[in-house]
């Protein structure tokens, strides 16, 4: 958020839209999770966005502030009163925090006809990196600076990656309330941006995996003093033998394992630690 060049992995499971026409005036909105199981549904007024009926409020709210972003953007978007159905589906669990949101928000865009990143920041305040991952097809670098984004697709292949894992903490992250959070403790640093774009070039490069762990230590470190707040490894996991980072908003969704021992051993740990979703990286990532 703060202009530091970041490593951004896009996954293979993701979201899609699809609208159809719908006689009369309204939106009818449904949301199926990756069981095909609805987990919600809504009647949206094209009026004013707001809920004839829903199942849930919050969810609603954020539909609200999407589509006023959209039509803001774009003010023949949704303007002719013709009714829609519109359905997403899921490929993965709701709880994993996967970009369920920044996906919604690409799909809105390519439906609207906007720019992506330009209807992200008519609702939202961070750096947009995971709209940029709903639509590329590999790893990316990813710089937001004050006047510009900037990403690049690359080609990112360790050949450590057999002992690369992600691994689910069992809750979802609130990422508004991170990026808050952040902002009222972190006091931008020039130094600090330089630092961390430095380890993520280092990262882009590494063949080493004793290498790559002391870089994600270093990252942790320099994050965790910026934030006040101890790395997920030294507060929860002290004890595993490897090296465990934290992704996205700190301290919640996925951890970046790198470990020291077979899959085997890797999961039965985090299984008695209550953990059941351990993937292979090669698993996930694009």
């Amino acid at each position: 958020m703060d202009g530091a060049k970041a490593i951004a992995l896009p996954c293979k499971k993701g979201q899609s839209l699809h609208v159809k026409p719908l006689r009369g005036s309204d939106l009818v909105w449904e949301s199926f999770d990756e069981n095909g199981d609805l987990w919600f549904e809504t009647q949206i007024s094209l009026y004013d966005f707001k809920p004839i009926r829903t199942s849930d409020d919050d969810v609603s709210f954020f539909l609200h502030k999407l589509l006023r972003g959209a039509v803001r953007l774009n003010s023949e978007f949704l303007n002719n009163w013709n009714g829609f159905r519109v359905n997403t589906f899921l490929e993965f669990p709701r709880i994993w925090g996967l970009g369920s949101s920044s996906s919604l928000i690409y799909a809105v865009s390519e439906w609207a006809d906007v720019n992506p990143f330009l209807l992200y920041y008519e609702i939202s305040n961070g750096s947009a990196f995971d709209v940029a991952c709903a639509f590329v097809d590999s790893p990316i670098t990813y710089t937001k600076t004050d006047d510009e984004i900037s990403y690049s697709e690359m080609d990112l292949k360790f050949p450590f990656e057999k002992c690369l894992f992600l691994v689910h903490r069992g809750k979802k992250q609130n990422t508004e309330a991170a990026i808050n959070y952040y902002r009222k403790a972190v006091q931008k640093s020039d130094k600090l941006v330089r630092t961390i774009s430095q380890i993520s070039d280092q990262i882009i490069e590494c063949k080493d995996k004793s290498n790559f762990e002391k870089l994600l230590e270093e990252h942790e470190s320099l994050i965790s003093d910026a934030i006040g707040v101890p790395s997920v490894q030294k507060e929860n996991f002290s004890d595993f033998n490897g090296t465990i980072k934290s992704l996205g908003a700190w301290g919640g969704d996925f951890m970046l394992v790198v470990a020291n021992e077979p899959e085997s051993k890797v999961k039965k740990y985090f299984e008695e630690k209550g953990l059941k979703t351990v993937m292979p990286y090669s698993d996930l990532v694009l």
